[in-house]
C-alpha cells in the first residue's frame, strides 16, 4: 500500500508538491482553508525572474532561483500534459530601466556574474532600446536586456495544477477552514479543521504561506513568516503594448495574453488585511505615467491584493522539521513562489523519498530561527 502524504494548504507550492508526489507513487490529500490559488498565488504576476530579482550577488537563494528557471520548460510541458490545460507562458525577456547614467554604472558588473550563470544580458540604449520597446518613456537613458526571463499567467497554472491533481487521483478539499489541530505520533498525523472530519496521513507537507507562523506551536520551531500586502492593478492592453517585463525601481510591468497590462506591487504590513487602498494603487498609477506614457490616459481595468509570505532573512522554509520526523515545510516563498513551484516540488518529494541534495537545501532549513529564539 503507497504512503500516504497530505499537503497542508493549496496554493501554488502546495498544489505543485502535490502533482509531483502523486508522480512518484504517493497518495496524496490536498487540504486547503479557503480557495485554490486563493492568496499569494491568486495574486501573482508570474514573473520568471531570477536574475531581475536577484541583484547583488550568486548567493543560494540566486542559485535556488536559477535552478527552477532551468526546470520551468519541462515542468510546464508535465503540467499541461497532465492537465490538458494551456499555462500561458510567454518567453518575453525583461528590460530592467534607468533614467540616470549614474545608475548604469554598477551595471557592468551585475552583467558580468548574471551572464556568468546564464543570462545573456546586455545593456541597450538609444534606437536599440525604442526597437526593443517602442511604449518606454524617452528619459529613459538605458536598460538591462535579460533575453531569458519569462513569466506566467498564474490563474491559468492553478487552474492546470488543480486538474493535473485531479486527474492523478489526488484528494482535494478546499474551504475546510480554520486549523484546530496539528498531532503528530507514531503512525504519522492528523489534522482537525473547522469545516472538515479529522484527517490522517502518514507524512505532511507544510505549505501554508503566510498563515505558516501559526503552527508554531504544534511544531515546536520558530516560524518568523509574517504577511507583505501587495497591491496591483491592471490596464486593457494588445499584445504589441507591451513586449517585454519591465521592471523600474518603482514598479513592474508585465503583459499577459488575456489582454491586461499587470503593474505591481505597491507593498506594505498590514497584517493579514488583504483589501485595496487608494494610496498603494496611485503609486503604481504615478510609476506608469511616467515610464509608460501610453497607460497615462487609461483607467485602471481591475485593482486586487495579496498577501506574500515573507521570513525574517527573505528565504523560504524548505525541509524536514526537527523533531518531527513526519514533516516537511515548504513555505515563506514571499514574491517568488510562482517561480520556486518546480524546484520546490523536487525538493520536498525528494526528502518524502529520503534523499535530497543536502548542500542545495541547508540554507533553506526550516529549523535555522530556532536556534535564535533560545538565545
Amino acid at each position: 500500500m503507497p504512503q500516504s502524504v497530505m499537503m497542508l494548504g493549496g496554493g501554488i507550492i502546495g498544489l505543485s508538491c502535490a502533482m509531483e508526489a502523486a508522480l512518484r507513487g504517493y497518495e496524496v490529500s490536498v487540504v486547503e482553508s479557503g480557495t485554490f490559488g486563493g492568496q499569494a498565488s491568486g495574486a501573482a504576476a508570474g514573473m520568471l525572474a531570477p536574475y531581475s530579482e536577484n541583484t547583488d550577488q550568486p548567493d543560494a537563494f540566486f542559485r535556488l532561483c536559477l535552478q527552477s528557471l532551468n526546470l520551468y520548460e519541462p515542468w510546464i510541458k508535465k503540467v499541461e500534459e497532465l492537465s490538458g490545460m494551456t499555462t500561458d507562458w510567454i518567453r518575453s525577456g525583461s528590460l530592467n530601466v534607468y533614467r540616470h547614467e549614474a545608475d548604469l554604472l554598477p551595471l557592468q558588473s551585475r552583467i558580468r556574474w548574471h551572464n556568468a550563470w546564464g543570462a545573456k544580458a546586455e545593456l541597450v540604449e538609444g534606437e536599440a532600446l525604442r526597437n526593443l520597446e517602442p511604449g518606454l518613456s524617452h528619459d529613459i537613458a538605458a536598460a538591462l536586456y535579460c533575453p531569458e526571463e519569462s513569466h506566467i499567467y498564474a490563474p491559468s497554472l492553478v487552474a492546470a495544477l488543480e486538474t493535473a491533481c485531479r486527474k492523478l487521483g489526488v484528494k482535494l478539499w478546499d474551504q475546510a477552514g480554520e486549523l484546530t489541530e496539528l498531532a503528530f505520533h507514531e503512525s504519522g498525523v492528523t489534522v482537525g479543521l473547522t469545516g472538515l472530519p479529522q484527517i490522517s496521513a502518514d507524512r505532511i507537507v507544510i505549505c501554508t504561506g503566510a498563515w505558516s507562523g501559526a503552527l508554531a506551536r504544534w511544531l515546536d520551531i520558530s516560524i518568523p513568516i509574517h504577511p507583505i500586502r501587495g497591491q496591483i492593478c491592471s490596464y486593457e492592453s494588445v499584445p504589441d503594448d507591451l513586449r517585454h517585463m519591465i521592471f523600474s525601481s518603482q514598479a513592474y510591468w508585465v503583459n499577459k495574453p488575456v489582454g491586461r497590462i499587470v503593474c505591481g506591487a505597491s507593498e506594505d504590513v498590514a497584517g493579514f488585511n488583504s483589501s485595496v487602498t487608494d494610496r498603494g494603487i496611485q503609486r503604481l498609477i504615478r510609476a506608469s505615467e511616467r515610464w509608460l506614457p501610453r497607460l497615462a490616459d487609461k483607467e485602471t481595468a481591475h485593482r486586487w491584493a495579496g498577501l506574500r509570505p515573507a521570513t525574517m532573512d527573505g528565504m523560504p522554509l524548505i525541509g524536514s522539521v526537527e523533531g518531527k520526523p513526519s514533516a516537511i515545510m515548504a513555505a515563506g516563498h514571499y514574491r517568488n513562489g510562482i517561480l520556486l513551484s518546480p524546484v520546490t516540488a523536487m525538493l520536498a518529494c525528494d526528502l518524502l523519498d529520503g534523499r535530497g541534495d543536502t548542500s542545495l537545501i541547508a540554507p533553506f532549513s526550516p529549523n535555522r530561527f530556532t536556534a535564535l529564539r533560545a538565545v
